[in-house]
């Protein structure tokens, strides 16, 4: 089994910066892509950056040049650098992995998520 563990959420005030990391841990052969996704209330969850195994990334367009995603040496973990918040990055930020946990097994798979509350 696979576990994701997010950490950073809170609450900030428009303009501000957040934080998220998240560490993927158990019986991973390898991941192929980690990223973040946010749902916010009454939307559906949607894509905000990505990054692969090789460093390619791609984002919402909505953030773009306010966000960076980026993975630690270990490779198991992913951080989401968010800056000049506004009120409408308010949402649950989720963690994603796409893991490969046998030979010809890949997976998907999720974190608890973490609230990001932008508000004055």
């Amino acid at each position: 089994q696979v576990q994701l563990v997010e950490s950073g959420g809170g609450l900030v005030q428009p303009g501000g910066s957040l934080r998220l990391s998240c560490a993927a841990s158990g019986s991973i052969r390898s991941i192929n892509s980690m990223g973040w996704y946010r749902q916010a209330p009454g939307k559906q969850r949607e894509l905000v950056a990505r990054i692969t195994s090789r460093g390619t990334t791609n984002y919402e367009d909505s953030v773009k040049g306010r966000f960076a995603i980026s993975r630690g040496n270990a490779k198991n973990t992913v951080y989401l650098q968010m800056n000049s918040l506004k009120p409408e990055d308010t949402a649950v930020y989720y963690c994603h992995a796409y893991v490969q946990i046998a030979a010809s097994s890949w997976t998907d798979y999720w974190g608890q998520g973490t609230q990001v509350t932008v508000s004055s």
